[in-house]
Formats: structure tokens, C-alpha cells, sequence
């Protein structure tokens, strides 16, 4: 096993060689939105215990709200930068008793990062060519976890942000992870469908318990290298979304940072795999039209076996930039996983452009009425509104942040843990088109159009990043 790996770790650096090489013919061009405007990096960490609030912080609030993005800390050619493979960063702003305590931001320590600030190299091992991690990040065990996939394994981190280890959390199973689990609220285990980009005949399906260990890892057979970035859980099943954007070496040979593109060669399916279940039981449902799915919201069983999968859809993915996703059509849509015929059936739900799709997490792989989302045009980041669907009614409502300002992903956050789905509050980081200092923004779930219950003003302009969540105080 240890040559296997000494072997598997020799290809993949000789792959990172040759990449580097092609991205070093890529002309040189100063241009790339991602590292411009709202998304440009900060310059450095920041502390900050002096903040000002307007409005009235809940007093039940008791936790750290956190935020995950790129932040590189040095692009050689922006022409061959992608936006998923900066430098980690983490934000945190610090609630309770009513009070904003502190907000922080510190890098993910990976070993270039350390070493540039002159810091020891962190705990753990690592996997796979990179060792950046950047894309979400979770509390899981006591602990929380900076998380991303493809895979490199997760960072440990502590409650001032700081990178304890990398590792698959207490496992010694050498797989890497994803950026999306998915908790089950009655078990509090994480559920994950985790790629490779190495590995392209298979998948696996991991559920790390409460103690912090894989409990189950299953190898599901592939073809293409599907990315796939989320998954969705209901009661009974996971759903694996494989869809037509693939590793592609002919991307690698162009340059492209993140060699994955659309492959309309590639068949677009939903996977059904039993919770408790192997390969070999996993049911495919197909679709009638390619497309690609970031982002799932939520999924549960109906009565007559009929699956239900709510997602965020993009008509295409990857086709035309090297440097991050396009803007496509963008829909919000309700896929019914046919039993009697094997087939999806789409219902969109929404025409707007969105992305993040939230809900009360409590209602995780359960029915459940309210689907939160934030307007967002990543060729175009202007002034946009937090969109809640009501999934019984269909009907749409807003909470528009003013102009100038555009929120990230919300998070939803229950009042009291019997609080009914709608009683709660929604949670976001707000940025400053014009690249002002940035702000975290406190709503009311059962009122969204009105005033915000409490805006937090922060020292630093944060970038616009990927996501984050709400760590309630053990």
C-alpha cells in the first residue's frame, strides 16, 4: 500500500510539473475579474474587538458566523489564475449577548502559506499535489473544519481561526474530502459524496459520526472524472449528481488551472444510493437536456418512491473561461426522480439568477416549505436581494440590501431548537460593490422585507468568496 501511494504521489507531482509548464506558455495578461473589484484580495490578517452596530443584535445569539474564500497571496500570470484555487482565508465575526465581539480573518495554513509568514509548518498529513484549502467551512466533533474536495483532505481549525492540522478529521483513511457534506440532523454525521481529480473511474461515498471517524466509504464506478460539488440527503438515500463537466486534458494542455470543462459527451444523471447501501444498489436517473448544478438545497422521499431534489441549475458550465465559472441561464428547479420510469422530471421554480440555496437545516433530507437564495450574476456583481421561496404557494419574496451592496450566501438560524421552520433569523455577509468595508447583516426569516434587525459594520472589505456558516457555541 505504502509503494502504491509513494507511486500514486510521484504521478501526480509529475502532472502538477507539466501543468506548470503549460501555464507558463499562456501569454501574460493583467485582466482577471477574480482578482479585481469586490473579489480582489486583502493585503493581509486582521483583529478587530471594536465594532459598530446599528439596530438590535439578538440576545439568543450565541456563536461565530464564519466565511471561506480565495485569497491568494501571489498570482504569477493573472490569465492563468482560477478563482477555486486561491489561498484560504477564513472570516469570523464572534456573537453574544446581544454584542458583537470581534471579527478576524487568517489564512488556512498550508504549508506556502506558512512558510511566507515565516510560521511552522502545520500538523498532519497531507494529500494530493495542493494542500490549499478554501471553499467552505463547517463545525463537526467540538472543532471547526475548513473544508474543500477534489482531493486534499480538511484543515482543523481553532475558535480564533487558527489551523490546528490537516487531516480526514480522525480518521487514518487516506481519502480526500469534499467541500459539501451534508448533516443528518438526527444523527449529526456528515454525509459526503468526495472526488479526485486523479482518480477518474470513481467516486466515493463517506459518513464521518459524531466521533469524528469514517464510519462507511464506498467506491461508486464513474466515468470521465465528473466534478461533482454537492450532493443531496434524504432519510433514506444520497443523491450523487454526475453531469457533464469532466476532467479534460486538453484543457490541462491549454493552461487551464482547473483543467475541468463541459463535456456534452457525458451523460447527465442523478444517482440514488441507499444510505446504508453498496455500489451495486445505487439507481441512475437520467435527464433529458445537460446541465450543471453547483448547489443542492434539500431532497426528500415521497410516499409513492418518488425522490424529490431541489437545486440551483446552470445551463452550461466551464465552456468558454479558463479563470472561473460564466454566467449561463440560471434557474431554480424542483427534480422529481421518477420511480415507475427512471427518469427526471424538472418543475423550475424560479427564472431569477441565483445561487447558495439555503434552508432550516433541521429539515435536512425532509420535506420542508421555505428555500432561501441570494441574487447573484457572477459576470456582473451589482446590488442584489435575498430571494425566499415558498415551496408550498410558489410565491417569491425579497429583502433587497440597498444599492451598492451585494450579499453572499445566508444562513438560516432557528430561534429555539423547537422554533417552527420560518421563526428564525437570516445571516449574511454584505459587500461593497465599490470596494468599501463590508458588513454582516441580521434579519428577521419571518418578515425578509423588512429593516434589518441588526447591521454589524467590519474593519476590512471582504472579498467576495464561496461559503460559510453558523457555529453555535457548544
Amino acid at each position: 500500500m505504502a509503494q502504491a501511494n509513494s507511486l500514486q504521489h510521484t504521478v501526480q507531482k509529475g502532472a502538477l510539473w507539466l501543468l506548470g509548464r503549460m501555464q507558463k506558455r499562456v501569454p501574460y495578461s493583467p485582466s482577471n475579474k477574480f482578482l479585481e473589484g469586490p473579489f480582489a484580495p486583502l493585503a493581509e490578517e486582521h483583529s478587530s474587538d471594536v465594532l459598530t452596530v446599528t439596530g438590535k443584535i439578538p440576545a439568543a445569539l450565541d456563536g461565530l458566523l464564519t466565511r471561506i474564500g480565495p485569497n491568494p497571496l501571489h498570482v504569477e500570470n493573472p490569465a492563468t489564475y482560477h478563482w477555486f484555487l486561491g489561498d484560504g482565508m477564513v472570516h469570523g465575526l464572534r456573537i453574544k449577548n446581544g454584542q458583537a465581539l470581534w471579527y478576524r480573518n487568517r489564512y488556512v495554513g498550508s504549508d506556502s502559506v506558512n512558510r511566507h509568514f515565516g510560521r511552522k509548518p502545520a500538523a498532519g498529513s497531507r494529500r494530493g499535489v495542493s494542500d490549499v484549502v478554501n471553499t467552505n467551512i463547517i463545525g463537526h466533533g467540538g472543532s471547526l473544519w475548513a473544508l474543500v474536495e477534489a482531493g486534499s483532505y480538511p484543515v482543523e481549525l481553532d475558535a480564533e481561526l487558527n489551523t490546528v492540522k490537516h487531516g480526514l478529521f480522525d480518521s487514518t483513511v487516506q481519502n480526500g474530502f469534499t467541500a459539501h457534506p451534508h448533516v443528518d440532523p438526527d444523527t449529526g454525521e456528515l454525509h459526503a459524496i468526495c472526488y479526485d481529480g486523479f482518480v477518474h473511474n470513481k467516486v466515493r461515498y463517506l459518513v464521518i459520526d459524531k466521533n469524528r471517524l469514517v464510519r462507511r466509504n464506498v467506491a461508486i464506478p464513474v466515468k470521465h472524472g465528473p466534478m461533482m460539488h454537492d450532493c443531496a440527503l434524504t432519510e433514506k438515500n444520497v443523491l450523487l449528481l454526475d453531469l457533464p463537466v469532466t476532467f479534460s486534458v486538453s484543457s490541462a494542455l491549454k493552461g487551464a488551472g482547473l483543467p475541468y470543462t463541459w463535456n456534452p459527451a457525458h451523460k447527465a444523471r442523478v444517482g440514488r444510493l441507499p444510505r446504508e447501501g453498496e455500489a451495486d444498489d445505487i439507481r441512475w436517473f437520467d435527464l433529458d437536456e445537460p446541465c450543471f448544478v453547483f448547489h443542492s438545497c434539500n431532497a426528500f422521499e415521497k410516499e409513492n418512491g418518488d425522490t424529490v431534489l431541489d437545486v440551483v441549475v446552470h445551463e452550461r458550465m466551464f465552456d468558454r473561461s479558463l479563470q472561473g465559472p460564466e454566467s449561463q441561464q440560471v434557474t431554480f428547479e424542483r427534480w422529481t426522480l421518477q420511480d415507475n420510469s427512471g427518469r427526471v422530471q424538472r418543475q423550475v421554480i424560479s427564472r431569477e439568477t441565483q445561487e447558495f440555496p439555503r434552508l432550516d437545516e433541521r429539515r435536512t433530507g425532509k420535506p420542508y416549505r421555505y428555500a432561501y437564495a441570494v441574487g447573484i450574476d457572477i459576470d456582473n456583481p451589482a446590488p442584489n436581494a435575498l430571494l425566499r421561496h415558498d415551496m408550498h404557494t410558489g410565491k417569491t419574496t425579497r429583502h433587497v440590501y440597498g444599492e451598492g451592496w451585494m450579499s453572499g450566501e445566508v444562513v438560516f438560524i432557528p430561534k429555539q431548537a423547537d422554533s417552527a421552520e420560518e421563526q428564525g433569523w437570516l445571516i449574511s455577509y454584505v459587500h461593497r460593490l465599490d470596494g468599501g468595508n463590508s458588513r454582516v447583516v441580521i434579519l428577521d426569516a419571518a418578515n425578509i422585507e423588512a429593516e434589518p434587525v441588526a447591521v454589524i459594520e467590519l474593519p476590512v472589505r471582504v472579498p467576495l468568496g464561496f461559503h460559510g456558516n453558523w457555529i453555535a457555541s457548544q
